[in-house]
């Protein structure tokens, strides 16, 4: 992020928030969230006695590189899956939306250069860090289904890849291999065993390319605290976090659900004996998930769900021991070596999925009978 110029960071934060077309005088302009990639923050503005409030967030332009791009994937999204919920109560908690500027743009750029946007707060809901509970679990896959499905039809031209190669696993694993061969931590030694583990399962990497199946319109970060849920009924009624939406292979978000969603130890946990997928959260996933997306499935596409459980968890954990070997720079840490208890968790949990693989593939073919 870029220091500020000429004002303290709370002047600058107030000073975007009143940038934007919002009504009324501008009360606070706090942090808001527990979020590793944007500054977010929750601004209130007060008009004749009503509370306005919207999430400002400076956006993060060592990550994403092209803030414009990045913007114009999520007006377009965002605007076709308006026109999807048109007719439902309640529209507009259903999709989130972005506030214009004062000039009518969708991004603020001020004088030190860094990038604002901001998005109208959904009311009466709350998001959870982590599934509990197969109802939760079901609510997060059909979330994601639902969202998922309105975008089947989404018109050229193609979306912006805000991250490329973000699920490249190919290209994962070959940096693994670098990494692996400079060795620039001197660390390879006490990560043997997991450096073994991850070239036994090197075929894991090109499996769902293999399978040739069509591109669709994906979150590719399908956390379940990236869904709101409605404080009276528990429904998932939103998807947010929609900066990762691009061109993407539609198992690829059931299976980074299937990694976040199935076990309810953390991904860096170190007791290993508490990380295993749990059958009654996958099966309550999947029902969630299915529920809403076997309208648009391929036949190909539904019998690759469970492959891509395996490959987003081996993804995830090849990357995390890629950062250990190379001295942890892309995650970041809060112990000794704790990418590499990350990457073990994962490959754990890759262990548990290969295991219950046969169940879970026929859990999920008798759902669709």
């Amino acid at each position: 992020m870029t220091e500020p110029l000429g004002m303290t960071d709370q002047q600058r934060v107030d000073d975007a928030a009143r940038q934007f077309q919002v009504g009324g005088t501008l009360v606070a302009a706090a942090p808001f969230g527990a979020g590793h990639i944007h500054d977010s923050y929750r601004a209130v503005f007060e008009d004749a006695g009503v509370l306005t409030r919207i999430l400002l967030q400076r956006i993060n332009h060592s990550v994403f590189r092209s803030p414009a791009a990045l913007s114009q994937n999520i007006e377009r999204v965002t605007a076709h899956l308006a026109l999807k919920v048109a007719a439902e109560p309640e529209k507009s908690r259903r999709v989130l939306s972005l506030v214009p500027t004062r000039e009518g743009q969708f991004l603020y750029v001020d004088d030190a250069e860094n990038f604002w946007r901001a998005f109208p707060f959904v009311e009466r809901t709350h998001t959870f860090d982590a599934v509990s509970t197969p109802g939760q679990a079901f609510q997060a896959g059909k979330a994601f289904g639902q969202f998922q499905s309105l975008l089947v039809d989404f018109p050229p031209p193609r979306l912006h890849d805000t991250i490329p190669g973000f699920h490249s696993t190919p290209m994962r694993f070959r940096a693994l291999e670098q990494a692996i061969a400079a060795d620039a931590a001197n660390r390879s030694a006490e990560a043997r065993p997991e450096i073994d583990f991850a070239l036994a399962h090197r075929s894991l990497a090109d499996a769902l390319l293999r399978a040739n199946l069509p591109e669709r319109v994906t979150h590719n970060d399908t956390k379940i605290n990236n869904v709101l849920f409605d404080d009276e009924t528990g429904e998932g009624i939103c998807v947010i976090d929609l900066d990762t939406v691009m061109p993407g292979l539609a198992p690829y978000d059931f299976g980074d659900l299937v990694r976040t969603s199935t076990c309810r130890s953390p991904e860096d946990e170190r007791d290993l004996s508490r990380v295993a997928l749990e059958f009654p959260l996958f099966a309550g996933l999947a029902r969630g998930y299915l529920s809403s997306a076997r309208t648009f499935l391929t036949e190909f596409e539904e019998k690759n769900l469970v492959l891509a459980g395996k490959l987003i968890t081996f993804e995830q954990g090849i990357r995390f021991l890629t950062d250990h070997l190379a001295g942890d720079h892309y995650f970041k840490t809060h112990r000794e070596n704790h990418n590499l208890d990350r990457t073990r968790a994962q490959f754990k949990l890759l262990e548990s999925i290969e295991q219950q693989e046969e169940t879970l593939c026929e859990f999920i073919e008798d759902e669709l009978r």
